[in-house]
């Protein structure tokens, strides 16, 4: 290896990820990840639990998220390393156990949101051409962001981008229709403010934060490109809470704008909840054009979250090979291409199988919602993560300071764990069956991990390697 005290670091060097992300790129990294998340898939089901007011509920998820990612703000700009989460918690308490269960959690979050993406994608791909089955649609649209990723980060984020604008054109679609319907005088503002389900109106917010916080997912993606990125300290937390803070705003306007135009009962029957609010004809113009429009910018926006999450995991299994946790196949780089290619390809071969899997239990019978299934184990695994990484980010104060790191507020850090908590116990309790598929995806951490105490090398996991340690092979 290397020796790092007199090899140093630059950008130019080949040997490993290459820094090549700015700062206006990382901001539309998190911006298109988190508002192509939920907002095309999941608004319907947040609108079935709270009612005319589930608007609240994306406010009440993004302020929680935002919190926590004030929280990574900080680690990401001490530790400015791939591998996220499962490096905070490596450094804060040495602990390989933990810091394995942390990282197997996050891929296997990473890999059910992928799944409920996928299976989203393939419902508004039957708007344009019924024909295919949805589970072909789906294992082909992995297939072919795996691609995008294995050609390079780069490429990767730049496509990011441009989806980024479209999908937010999407989203203007629905504001302007919303204020359209305002304009025209034919709006009910009675209908922000109704809880209109059974039982305490509080466990219905509730109920809708938990379901919303998958829409709030994908700022933590950022974190596992910080060796890739211009002067991390400066880009981290303008681009990652700015980027949250746009897509909050967006998230609560579109809310708003699809609760007036559309009965709440229409959108909580559909799986493609906004294309009922471009259905509804309010616009002078042709419905059948903006029909076909809107589906086409949906699939876009769904295309460029996935593509996000396919670019952590391997990043994740990358750097957590580095630390000896998981084999370290995981750690080779493609000689031109620069990529993990290992850790991408298992990656896919890993979400085809869990769409699989889902797609034969509800083929079976078992009257599964494999969107809203997948959506929710995201959502448990996360919660406990983003719960763990600001004690860890507590934990790690007075260690490894640096003046150019971000720090986040201590008050706002111990309200975001308790607001993460609650989500958490909610989550369960409501849906007690996904734990079963947590434990699933948990099995094949334990594989990996096992493989790794009895055929890899033993590190002493008392230093992170330097990328110019790591050769692509």
């Amino acid at each position: 290896m290397a020796d790092t005290a007199t090899t140093p670091r630059t950008d130019a060097d080949d040997s490993g990820l290459k820094r090549s992300i700015t700062g206006a790129q990382l901001f539309f990294y998190t911006l298109g990840d988190v508002l192509g998340s939920g907002i095309y898939v999941l608004i319907g089901l947040v609108a079935a639990a709270v009612g005319g007011a589930f608007w609240i509920a994306f406010a009440a998820g993004v302020t929680v998220a935002a919190i926590t990612g004030s929280a990574y703000a900080e680690l990401v700009t001490k530790y400015p390393q791939a591998a996220g989460s499962s490096l905070y918690v490596q450094k804060a308490f040495g602990s390989r156990p933990l810091t394995f269960l942390v990282t197997v959690s996050f891929l296997a979050a990473s890999f059910a949101a992928t799944g409920s993406l996928a299976t989203g994608f393939a419902s508004y791909f039957s708007e344009l051409w019924a024909a295919p089955p949805a589970l072909l649609v789906s294992l082909v649209f992995v297939a072919f962001l795996v691609v995008v990723n294995f050609i390079g980060i780069t490429e990767s984020v730049v496509m990011n981008m441009l989806m980024t604008f479209v999908e937010v054109s999407g989203l203007i679609i629905i504001m302007v229709i919303g204020i359209w319907y305002v304009a025209e005088g034919k709006a009910d503002f009675g209908t922000l403010g109704d809880i209109s389900v059974s039982g305490n109106p509080a466990l219905a917010v509730l109920a809708g934060v938990a379901l919303s916080f998958f829409a709030m997912t994908g700022f933590e993606n950022t974190a596992n490109v910080a060796e890739e990125t211009i002067d991390p300290y400066k880009a981290f937390p303008r681009s990652m809470i700015g980027g949250m803070a746009v897509a909050g705003l967006v998230y609560v306007l579109v809310s708003m704008a699809a609760a007036l135009t559309v009965p709440v009962d229409t959108l909580a029957e559909s799986e493609a909840a906004l294309l009922e609010v471009v259905k509804a004809g309010i616009l002078p113009i042709s419905t059948d054009f903006m029909t076909k429009l809107f589906t086409i910018i949906a699939l876009i926006a769904i295309t460029n979250t996935t593509l996000v999450t396919l670019v952590t995991q391997p990043r994740i299994l990358y750097g957590m090979a580095r630390e000896d946790v998981v084999p370290g196949v995981f750690a080779r780089i493609h000689a031109t291409r620069r990529s993990p290619w290992v850790g991408l390809l298992f990656s896919g071969l890993v979400v085809a199988g869990l769409l699989v899997t889902g797609y034969a239990v509800s083929a079976a019978g078992g009257g599964l919602d494999l969107v809203n299934r997948l959506a929710t184990v995201t959502v448990v695994f996360l919660l406990a993560i983003y719960a763990l990484v600001i004690v860890t980010c507590l934990k790690l104060r007075g260690h490894d300071e640096d003046d150019r790191a971000f720090r986040a507020n201590t008050p706002l850090l111990v309200l975001g764990l308790l607001g993460n908590l609650a989500i958490l116990y909610y989550a369960v309790y409501d849906d007690p069956h996904s734990l079963w598929w947590c434990a699933g995806l948990l099995a094949i951490g334990v594989v990996l991990f096992v493989v790794e105490q009895v055929f890899g090398s033993k590190g002493t996991g008392e230093k992170t390697p330097d990328l110019d340690d790591v050769k692509g092979v």
